[in-house]
């Protein structure tokens, strides 16, 4: 099996941060005065996947200091990042639709953005068990959308 982690493709060996507990690291470092050695730290790996941005609002501040790793890695390295919500709602995820605007601009510039619609494997498991329900309704729920970089082309997104 080959060790992504371990060669330097990805961050950390367990499970992928999520954006809340990314932008709590960049908080804490920030007032430790060592938010430069973390952004270094995010910069290193070929890969980096944040896990659930939008779940949870960001405040202000945690919107800017999201932005600086994006920023650092905008030509040098990919994100893969997971959200339960489209694009044109990261204006009132990030609190600041300049911010957002910002992010987006450079997240978007060399990627495919991935659509998933439908239930989550967590959701499908408990309908096929008959824990839940399915939903009641016009169509399935948006899922989450993955932004990965491409190399060469242009960026193609898929239509509906």
């Amino acid at each position: 099996m080959y060790d992504a982690a371990g060669s330097g493709w990805i961050l950390g060996r367990g499970r992928d941060p999520t954006a809340t507990t990314l932008v709590a690291g960049f908080a804490k470092a920030h007032g430790e005065r060592r938010l430069d050695e973390k952004l270094l730290a995010l910069s290193k790996p070929k890969l980096l996947i944040v896990d659930e941005l939008s779940y949870l609002p960001l405040e202000p501040d945690a919107a800017h200091l999201f932005f600086q790793p994006v920023s650092r890695r905008c030509e040098t390295g990919a994100m893969l990042i997971t959200s339960n919500r489209s694009v044109a709602e990261w204006g009132t995820v990030f609190a600041d639709p300049v911010v957002a605007t910002a992010i987006l601009d450079r997240l978007l510039h060399h990627s495919h953005v991935l659509t998933i619609r439908g239930d989550s494997y967590r959701l499908c498991a408990k309908r096929k068990s008959g824990l839940i329900k399915p939903p009641a309704g016009d169509g399935p729920p948006v899922g989450s959308a993955s932004l990965r970089p491409v190399t060469g082309g242009s960026n193609h997104q898929p239509t509906s």
